[in-house]
């Protein structure tokens, strides 16, 4: 059984917080995503729970009448709970050391075995064609994953949204953006 599993950046948001709804272009850019998708076959559809995920997600799920699936982690990596003024040199050093872990946060490592975990699962059922709706930061450490050069560069040039497709071939996962 062939698998395949398109991970995607939510489109524009206002804001970080889980909460913050998608912008105008945002909800067009959903729309389009749709539409991109139109002609892919798709058996399940599994989002962070903040709601910029969701709203992402919503136009293709309601076309295909594909149940959201809400997954805790998911969610975008928290990289501090105290504010840093330095907050992209501190996650680029996330990226060179991955069990480097800032003051109330998660490591990189730490990020990535959520997601992962995600993937692997999702890997597992019966479904041939999953869209996982992520967040930057931990889809960059999920690519990173299985493409071990994948950095803190490669983060910085994502867009929103951003399209990938993880596929298996002899038992190895291979990433490739869309």
């Amino acid at each position: 059984m062939s698998k395949t599993i398109y991970i995607i950046r939510h489109c524009e948001a206002k804001g970080q917080p889980p909460e913050s709804p998608l912008t105008e272009k945002g909800f067009k850019q959903a729309q389009e995503l749709a539409s991109y998708f139109s002609n892919t076959p798709i058996d399940r559809i599994i989002s962070s729970p903040f709601l910029r995920a969701i709203q992402t997600i919503e136009p293709l799920g309601k076309e295909r009448d594909i149940k959201i699936e809400k997954d805790d982690r998911l969610a975008e990596r928290i990289l501090s709970s105290v504010d840093l003024p330095d907050w992209l040199e501190k996650l680029e050093a996330t990226y060179e050391d991955l069990d480097l872990k800032l003051e109330g946060g998660e490591s990189s490592r730490e990020a990535m075995d959520r997601i992962v975990q995600v993937v692997e699962e999702a890997n597992e059922t019966e479904a041939e064609n999953i869209i996982i709706v992520t967040h930057g930061n931990i889809m960059s450490l999920l690519i990173r994953n299985y493409q071990p050069s994948f950095g803190f560069a490669d983060w910085k040039n994502l867009g929103n949204p951003a399209v990938y497709r993880l596929s298996w071939v002899e038992g190895t996962g291979t990433v490739a953006r869309k």
